[in-house]
């Protein structure tokens, strides 16, 4: 028991961890962001993603931030996009290294998909992803002048120059990627991160009994973190047992066994982030039915947000 306990609590340390490395990606006028109200944004979007279908999390998550700090919406939503990118980045790398030091051969599958061609497809895309962001920030005259023709072209005037202003707090919410030293932290806070995460996961298999090596829960974590990507059930429930069974399986550990360790560490890590974020949500005067129907809230105070 002290194991599996010791598994969520630190499942649950990535939170903070995710908030501190927030901080470095979303700003408003150039100064950072106070933790508090991004730790009551990223409670409320986990809490929203575990709760609601269709990761409404991400755009809870954002739109929160927004009311908390006064940021644009559209820039809180950009800088999650960079986060997204960040993890798919750092997952992969230590996929990488699972497999490396797994020994895996070339054609070993996990759900009939080959996990050397999940691992290297996957370091593409988020490679074309960061490029294109980074091309994109740097360029920001460019995109925004192609912005205004298109939308010039498709919608009236005053849509336009709402669609525009959109645009342009999402090249705000990008322009961690314009500072080496931020971008840097955001590596390293990433990497922090998805290395707390897979010792939330090595714990749970000591409290399993669980006979695999080191880098199975790296390899683990980043092929359930792509395989419950695609919008599905609220709190990934079956996606997540599913992932779980098919990589355990890799290392010899019956299907009884691993859906019974995936089921045990599923509900316990996702039980105290839905209690954070529903509290986080009662301080900051919002409502989970908001989120769903998505109509206008009302600003809470500094001292809501608090």
């Amino acid at each position: 028991m002290g194991y599996f306990l010791a598994a969520v609590l630190v499942a649950t340390a990535t939170f903070p961890l995710r908030t501190a490395r927030w901080r470095y990606l979303l700003r408003l006028e150039g100064q950072s962001l106070r933790f508090l109200p991004l730790w009551h944004a990223t409670a409320i979007g986990f809490m929203a993603n575990n709760l609601l279908p269709a990761r409404a999390g991400e755009f809870a998550r954002a739109y929160t931030a927004g009311r908390l700090t006064g940021v644009q919406f559209s820039a809180a939503l950009a800088s999650l996009a960079v986060e997204r990118i960040m993890d798919g980045i750092a997952m992969v790398a230590l996929m990488t290294l699972a497999i490396v030091t797994g020994g895996f051969a070339g054609g070993v599958k996990v759900g009939g998909i080959s996990l050397v061609g999940i691992t290297g497809t996957a370091a593409i895309l988020f490679a074309l992803a960061l490029a294109t962001a980074v091309a994109v920030v740097h360029q920001p005259a460019m995109a925004l002048g192609l912005a205004r023709r298109v939308f010039a072209r498709i919608l009236p005037a005053r849509f336009a120059d709402r669609a525009i202003g959109f645009v342009e707090g999402l090249l705000a919410g990008l322009d961690a990627l314009r500072s080496a030293p931020r971008f840097v932290a955001v590596i390293a806070w990433s990497l922090a991160v998805w290395c707390t995460y897979a010792a939330s996961f090595w714990l749970c298999f000591r409290a399993f009994n669980i006979a695999v090596p080191w880098s199975a829960p790296l390899l683990l974590q980043g092929l359930i973190g792509f395989g419950v990507a695609v919008p599905s059930s609220p709190g990934f429930f079956g996606p997540f047992e599913a992932v779980t069974r098919a990589t355990l399986a890799l290392y010899g550990v019956d299907a009884g066994r691993a859906v019974s360790y995936a089921v045990a560490y599923h509900l316990g890590t996702f039980v105290p982030i839905s209690l954070l974020g529903l509290w986080s949500l009662s301080r900051s005067h919002l409502h989970l039915a908001d989120f769903k129907r998505g109509s206008p809230l009302p600003a809470p105070t500094a001292r809501e947000a608090g």
